[in-house]
């Protein structure tokens, strides 16, 4: 059976560059197998984005923090 694990991530856009960080997190994310499920407006990221990441893990897996 697949199992996945999920990650959280807001990007605040308080300053011009800020969409250039932000896929500059997800594509370095992309890289160590996560996936963005869904991009939302954030008003608790001061007007910003937030992103919500899954990838799949192995069965049986430790679930700690492995970002």
């Amino acid at each position: 059976m697949k199992t996945f694990e999920y990650e959280i991530l807001s990007f605040p856009m308080d300053r011009k560059n800020r969409l250039i960080e932000m896929q500059a997190a997800l594509n370095a994310k992309g890289k160590i197998g996560w996936e963005v499920v869904s991009i939302s407006s954030s008003e608790f990221a001061n007007i910003g984005h937030t992103a919500f990441l899954k990838r799949e893990t192995s069965d049986g897996a430790d679930f700690g923090d492995n970002r």
